[in-house]
């Protein structure tokens, strides 16, 4: 068994000093990436004892030829099927410090356990076949690790004893992959030419190369930065959770940039509360902490109580993250179904969830050559560039200026889909349109605002007063428009006659004085719903102008008009429920239209007629109707709103 000594590397650390580092091993399934890590645990020495030689022995008894892939594939299926199918952790250590190496699959079906591996990694070791060269999945596994924000890459060019260790075959790979990655704003950090199964260029020089004078493959990751400056730059602790010992609220986490000390004033969004910190908290307990840094996992407490929860982001007032409830995103997609416009996901960035709508498909880019297409759906396996709307406002920063809470993943049915990168250019902090309220009162006097509930729901609550004869399609109309609305994620319900006089009015008959508290009542409960946020759709021929006056009134500025037009003889025509011709025969008295009279509105907000517009027309007029006043007021809320938003929401 081998053991190289590592001379060419620093002097060991002392364990106080030493770091840790997340490295991900990516490239096209069969280039050889489980073999070059079990040739590097191998080489640094880092194996359990006896690990090598029951591998040795597994092989001999199934009669096969040793691998190295064997020291990493430890699942049964994997040894099986020739292939790593799903992410492996396994630590292993030089002189300079600890490593965590991550070995993601290859292959173009497990894409989506690559994304696992690769978030959380510092660093990337990306394997290419000597043989047969860049792939299709090297460029989307190079472009896939610049969307999760892994901005130091090494190149190792394995099996080069297959071309017989030619610098000119090397050369020509180190070439194309470099002018690849440079297209993407990505530079290599090394391109190392090696041989997992022969041991060349692992952990020393090679006799076979002597052409290349880079480091050894150990050598590059022992050069690598352990997360690269993240305690000089601003704070963000994501709380991960809310402990309580004794009489102490413990909100832990894990710093992933900046730093903290006691006494210092934070910030919490997006709920814009503000507390100083009290004590720092760590485990074992100790009392003599007054500081900690990014990469640290510890817990603070507050010199009030306040209401903190997990996904909240903690950081200094005057180097918060931005609040927004839309971003662009450069986007992986790994769902099997496809990526569209109106489709809603589980966002998870950092520890916080919440749920996302795609609102505009920019630009889908091909992976092997950078082209750019518009289209309407991402396929499984692409990248696009994609505008996504938040349910609420989130706490989130621009990928350039924070990798860490720059980047997302995408779940759907719990199922990882999609992961990529933040970029808030052009798009404004809506920070300063929720108002901070004052910290020094009991938490049951926090308000939930008007303009909180629209940035929650994306839209205004608002009462569509629909009215009609009957016949006219008010009810059809109503319910398509709330099929439509739902589907874009807006918080919408139906108050009809079928959920009224069955209840809230189940005490009221047809007279007209019944019919005025009837529709007073549906009026005040259309209010109620438009406060809480929601778009209210009723649908009553309220025949009189004197009711709608009431019903506006009591939801004010809220209330929208809608006529939904049809003649006397469309609607006779239609008689959906034998209403007319019950009329006509005299078995109902006061029928609308017929025996009693019906008052159309005077300038209604919006007129449909569907004696002209058949359902569908009469559907996209209400959807833009909606869009222009209940849903872009949001979008363009004051000024201070980029005309970006105006124009790519």
């Amino acid at each position: 068994m081998k053991n190289t000594a590592l001379s060419s590397l620093p002097a060991a650390a002392s364990q106080a000093e030493r770091s840790q580092l997340k490295i991900v091993i990516v490239g096209h399934v069969d280039h050889g990436k489980s073999s070059l890590v079990g040739r590097i645990f191998h080489d640094t020495g880092s194996l359990p004892d006896g690990k090598f030689e029951s591998i040795q022995k597994m092989c001999e008894r199934r009669g096969m030829p040793f691998e190295y892939s064997f020291l990493m594939d430890a699942l049964q299926a994997e040894r099986d099927q020739g292939i790593t199918i799903d992410t492996s952790q396994i630590w292993f250590k030089t002189a300079k410090r600890d490593y965590v190496i991550i070995d993601a699959p290859g292959h173009k079906e497990f894409l989506k356990n690559m994304i696992s591996g690769a978030a959380s990694s510092e660093a990337a070791l990306l394997v290419i076949d000597a043989k047969e060269g860049v792939r299709e999945q090297s460029k989307r596994h190079g472009y896939l690790l610049h969307l999760l924000g892994v901005q130091q890459i090494a190149v190792a060019v394995n099996k080069m004893d297959l071309v017989g260790y030619s610098e000119i075959r090397f050369r020509e790979i180190e070439r194309e992959f470099t002018e690849y990655l440079r297209g993407i704003g990505v530079k290599p950090t090394y391109i190392i030419p090696i041989s997992a199964r022969e041991g060349d260029l692992i952990t020393e020089k090679s006799a076979n190369m002597p052409w290349y004078k880079g480091p050894s493959v150990v050598e590059a990751l022992d050069l690598f930065a352990a997360s690269p400056k993240l305690h000089q730059q601003a704070l963000r602790f994501p709380v991960q959770d809310v402990y309580k010992f004794d009489e102490r609220r413990i909100i832990a986490g894990r710093i992933e940039a900046g730093t903290l000390s006691v006494g210092d004033e934070l910030l919490f969004s997006p709920t814009n509360k503000v507390a100083r910190v009290a004590s720092i908290e760590s485990w074992p307990a100790r009392s003599d902490i007054t500081s900690a840094s990014a990469g640290q996992s510890v817990g603070i407490t507050l010199d009030e109580q306040i209401f903190v929860e997990r996904g909240n982001v903690i950081s200094h007032k005057k180097s918060a993250p931005l609040l927004t409830n839309i971003f662009k995103a450069k986007l992986f997609w790994l769902g099997k179904k496809p990526l569209a416009v109106g489709n809603r996901y589980k966002l998870k960035l950092n520890t916080s969830e919440g749920t996302v709508e795609v609102k505009t498909i920019d630009t889908v880019v091909n992976t092997d050559d950078l082209s750019h297409t518009e289209i309407q759906t991402v396929e499984r396996g692409a990248v696009a560039e994609v505008t996504f709307r938040v349910k609420g406002l989130i706490a989130l920063d621009d990928y350039a200026n924070n990798v860490k809470t720059g980047r997302f993943v995408l779940l759907e049915d719990f199922h990882p889909v999609g992961g990529g990168i933040i970029s808030m250019k052009d798009i404004p902090d809506q920070r300063s349109e929720i108002h901070v309220k004052s910290t020094n009162i009991h938490e049951v006097d926090y308000r939930i605002t008007s303009t909180q509930r629209d940035y929650a729901n994306g839209h205004k609550g608002g009462v569509l007063w629909f009215s009609g004869l009957s016949g006219s399609g008010k009810t059809t109309l109503a319910q398509e428009l709330q099929r439509h609305l739902f589907a874009k994620g807006y918080q919408v319900y139906v108050l009809d006659g079928d959920n009224i006089r069955g209840g809230l009015n189940s005490d009221l008959g047809f007279s007209p004085r019944d019919r005025q508290e009837n529709i007073r009542r549906v009026g005040e409960v259309a209010a109620l719903f438009a406060n809480a946020g929601v778009i209210v759709i009723t649908a009553f021929i309220s025949p009189y102008r004197a009711d709608r006056y009431k019903a506006r009134a009591a939801a004010q500025n809220t209330f929208h008009s809608i006529y939904v037009k049809a003649d006397i003889k469309t609607c006779e025509n239609r008689d959906p429920k034998g209403l007319y011709k019950k009329a006509r025969a005299g078995e109902i008295k006061d029928f609308t239209g017929i025996s009693a009279p019906y008052e159309e509105p005077e300038n209604p907000d919006l007129t449909v007629n569907t004696a002209t517009n058949s359902i569908e027309e009469s559907v996209a007029l209400l959807l833009n109707y909606v869009e222009q006043n209940l849903v872009d007021p949001v979008r363009n809320h004051s000024n201070k709103l980029s005309d970006y938003v105006a124009a790519e929401i």
